[in-house]
């Protein structure tokens, strides 16, 4: 089994103190406090080879990193016999089956790989968590992500409630596998939902609501997602707004940190504007004081990254955080700002109908208090809608019934179009690949060493 001194020279000196258990949030925090960004990869493999191989080539990178996991689809779905059928027939998978590998397998794979100064997350995209949570158990695997919500509207037709039920039993069962003094570790999708033209005063009420519902079933180190989106100023103030929140209304006890993901909307084609984009979000993960990052690579456009375009963007994303001029650990002066309002009076709203926060979490939705912008499960009302104003931050223009109120620009609103929302959707890509747009033909499909990997979280 390896330790921290045996990985890369180059990495040695950037890896926070190991705990004395492999605890995901003590890592972080630890890389935190010695003013380091914590960067992921999006990876998954069938083949253990290959995701065995993925993994350390994430922990050789000149950065500070924690490994995935990402789960293929059909075992997100619970459909562990068509993940065993296609394993028999060699199909190339869009993650690792780990529920249908034994146990032994995955622990091999992991052996001499995942360690105290290595944490490994297992990231999937299910409402039904249950038999990932039991087989991550199985091989030594305590920290993974989802939640009630965001692993529910945006994905499929499970009903709410149901997936609110898998959840609390998930989050318990976790809980009960990997007890003290191990620290299994959750992070919420909450603040991620749809990727884009979210307004981040309901993803970072999301995110917090996520959390509190994980503590309330036994969790004691979260993490709370948020997607960068439009604008750095707004989605700055999203991030402290998510940290102040956490604060507010999570026990002290908890342990807890904010993941930010690179933006999850159309990425831009080039690769220069792929490159600014992700070195923009690692700036910002530091000056708001998030300490992990979900990195993207520049092949995000075009196809599946290869491990090594996914080496190359954990060093981009390292070497950005290292100019970015506060340490991560820091933390920012948090003003009653405009995201921070709205959130609060989301969260406050739906915690008030239920003292039970996945009850409150239903009603919420059944009564149009949550209201998700573009989601068209059957469970999300619908009504809510958004737009990017002049200066290119999001804000509502219809809100249902949700404790907020509309925004209102200078002349008035215009009616949103199908080639409004279009041009929407493309902003931040055209922005950043600039006026000459996106090149005429894409890059080629494979490279050299073009492993792929699947990543819908």
């Amino acid at each position: 089994m390896s330790t921290a001194a045996t990985r890369p020279a180059a990495q040695a000196p950037a890896s926070p103190a190991a705990p004395p258990h492999p605890s995901f949030g003590g890592f972080v925090a630890a890389a935190a406090a010695a003013g380091r960004l914590v960067v992921q990869p999006r990876m998954g493999f069938a083949d253990p080879a290959l995701m065995r191989h993925g993994l350390s080539r994430t922990r050789g990178a000149v950065a500070t990193t924690v490994g995935t996991l990402t789960i293929d689809s059909y075992t997100r779905v619970g459909d562990l016999a068509g993940a065993r059928a296609a394993l028999a027939e060699g199909a190339r998978l869009n993650g690792y089956p780990i529920a249908s590998h034994p146990a032994a397998v995955t622990r091999d794979l992991l052996d001499g790989v995942r360690d105290a100064s290595f944490p490994v997350q297992v990231r999937h995209g299910s409402s039904r968590p249950e038999a990932i949570i039991r087989a991550s158990a199985a091989a030594g695997l305590d920290a993974t992500e989802g939640g009630p919500v965001s692993y529910c509207l945006p994905y499929g037709r499970t009903p709410l409630a149901e997936s609110v039920d898998n959840w609390a039993r998930g989050c318990e069962l976790l809980a009960e596998l990997a007890p003290a003094p191990r620290r299994p570790h959750l992070e919420t999708f909450g603040g991620c939902m749809l990727g884009q033209l979210c307004p981040p005063g309901l993803l970072v009420a999301l995110s917090l609501l996520e959390a509190v519902f994980f503590v309330r079933h036994g969790i004691r180190s979260v993490s709370l997602s948020y997607a960068q989106q439009t604008h750095p100023d707004q989605d700055a103030e999203a991030v402290r707004a998510l940290r102040r929140l956490a604060r507010e209304f999570l026990p002290a006890e908890v342990d807890r940190h904010v993941v930010l993901y690179t933006y999850m909307g159309v990425f831009p084609h080039t690769e220069r504007g792929a490159t600014r984009l992700l070195e923009d979000s690692a700036q910002l993960a530091v000056r708001a004081g998030a300490q992990r990052l979900i990195v993207k690579t520049t092949a995000e456009a075009h196809r599946i990254p290869s491990v090594r375009e996914n080496v190359r963007a954990l060093e981009t994303a390292a070497a950005a955080s290292a100019l970015a001029g506060r340490p991560a650990g820091s933390d920012p002066e948090e003003a009653d700002g405009e995201v921070y309002r709205e959130a609060r009076a989301f969260v406050e709203a739906v915690l008030e109908l239920s003292a039970d926060p996945g009850r409150a979490l239903r009603a919420a939705f059944a009564r149009g208090v949550l209201d998700v912008p573009f989601c068209l499960h059957p469970d999300n009302a619908g009504r809510s809608r958004s737009f990017l104003d002049a200066a290119g931050r999001l804000r509502w223009s219809d809100t249902g019934a949700m404790p907020v109120v509309p925004y209102v620009p200078p002349g008035g609103r215009t009616p949103m179009t199908s080639d409004g929302l279009l041009r929407a959707l493309y902003a931040v890509a055209g922005r950043y690949d600039g006026p000459g747009g996106p090149p005429a033909r894409a890059r080629p499909a494979r490279e050299p060493d073009a492993v792929t990997a699947a990543s819908p979280s």
